[in-house]
């Protein structure tokens, strides 16, 4: 009953953190399109409380993940890749932020194209990373 109750968790916060790691790119997005005052100050506070809302959803979900791996026993060639498919998310997370720090003191260099682009990075992820753990091909 553990078990089952640890991966439900799992299962929500990871659901929860994509969410945000959908939808802080998509900001940026708008973020980058724009440039009368009013509307870049409220993009980056939208970006800053959605940053600050996501990371511990990051965190829990990253965590209750290890719980599963290693208090259950979980094991495998799949988990490996699926671990380093997760690092890579916390990796594009913490840029994500960097992004964010970057447009609240105005030095964004990137364009709205780009950020398009850049959006769709934790999509293909979690279609690896779904697959990987329904299908465990190795």
């Amino acid at each position: 009953m553990l078990y089952l109750s640890i991966k439900s968790l799992h299962i929500i916060l990871v659901t929860s953190w994509f969410a945000g790691l959908f939808y802080l790119p998509r900001l940026f997005v708008n973020h980058a399109m724009v440039s009368d005052k009013a509307t870049l100050e409220r993009l980056a506070l939208m970006e800053h409380k959605l940053y600050r809302f996501m990371t511990p959803l990051g965190i829990l979900a990253v965590g209750l993940g290890m719980w599963l791996w290693f208090g259950f026993g979980i094991s495998g060639g799949w988990l490996h890749l699926k671990t380093a498919l997760v690092t890579f998310l916390i990796v594009y997370h913490l840029y994500c932020g960097r992004l964010m720090r970057a447009f609240a003191e105005g030095r964004n260099t990137r364009s709205h194209v780009w950020f398009r682009y850049f959006n769709e990075i934790p999509v293909l992820v979690l279609f690896a990373c779904v697959f990987l753990v329904v299908l465990k091909p190795f």
